[in-house]
């Protein structure tokens, strides 16, 4: 097993001499498509992987993250959708496969779904891919409200326990910094891994995909387009216990009721939004959300 738990790697040729970089880990379940959120990379499932070890789970680094290629020009959605089909397409993925998105990846996911239905089966949207009520309205709002991740690049990292600690005390203060699985997923982001380096991040990227999400009508329109059943995992809190989630219970029920029977939805108590992939306990409940998109 190579590392982060997938077996497989494969790289992606895309146009521009851009390259993608792909992983899988077979399993017994229909293949799942992976995609991570804004700020991190495939290895944000090692999570997942830990507590499904039957789960066939395909997962790469969308563009301007990890290994992958950043865009020479604006990055966008439809980009990554682009990416994550011919990532399928490499792999031999032609029938429909059940996609499950975190954050970022969540409205990917939906994108996807929606550019592409013949190649989705189902849903599974983890705190993201629902157009927010409460989001950033200019791209000077977006640079600050991700200061926190941008802010990691300034910086040539000693090694992966200063960057972890940085991580935890500036963007998700619930999680366990001894957490192995975030000493995995962490140590993707750097050039070095875990003897630190720089974060292999393309700020501009991050930037990009903010403003497609939140500044225009891209999410509201893949979501109305939407003919496949999905299921929403949503966090108590969005960072840190307290703080307001992305969805409130009102929204979510809102957005259950316009969807015509293909959403469904439930909250994740005492979780903020890292925690509904990056714990042991969210993990859990995301796999269990999945196996009902599976079934």
């Amino acid at each position: 097993m190579s590392a982060g738990g997938f077996a497989e790697h494969v790289t992606v040729d895309r146009p521009g001499g851009r390259v993608v970089h792909a992983w899988r880990r077979p399993g017994t379940t229909r293949p799942v498509l992976a995609v991570h959120g804004l700020s991190s990379t495939s290895r944000l499932w090692t999570w997942v992987l830990a507590a499904a070890p039957d789960l066939d789970l395909v997962a790469a680094d969308l563009s301007g993250r990890g290994l992958s290629t950043p865009r020479p020009d604006t990055s966008t959605l439809a980009g990554h959708v682009a990416d994550q089909v011919a990532v399928l397409d490499a792999l031999g993925l032609h029938e429909p496969v059940d996609v499950v998105g975190m954050s970022l990846g969540g409205f990917v996911a939906v994108q996807l779904a929606a550019a592409a239905p013949g190649r989705v089966r189902s849903l599974t949207l983890l705190d993201g891919g629902l157009p927010m009520a409460r989001r950033p309205t200019s791209r000077e709002q977006l640079a600050a409200a991700f200061a926190d991740r941008t802010a990691r690049l300034d910086t040539d990292w000693p090694d992966l326990a200063a960057y972890t600690a940085f991580v935890v005390g500036q963007t998700a203060p619930l999680l366990d910094p001894a957490d192995p699985h975030l000493a995995t997923c962490l140590a993707h982001d750097l050039e070095r891994g875990r003897d630190g380096g720089r974060v292999r991040l393309d700020g501009r990227a991050l930037v990009d995909d903010a403003a497609d999400t939140f500044l225009t009508g891209t999410a509201a329109d893949a979501l109305a387009r939407l003919s496949v059943p999905a299921r929403l995992l949503h966090a108590e809190w969005s960072t840190g216990a307290g703080s307001l989630p992305a969805y409130t219970a009102g929204e979510v029920a809102g957005a259950v009721a316009a969807s015509g029977g293909l959403l469904a939805a439930e909250p994740l108590p005492g979780h903020d939004h890292a925690g509904v992939v990056m714990s042991d306990s969210g993990a859990a409940a995301s796999v269990a959300v999945l196996r009902r998109s599976l079934a």
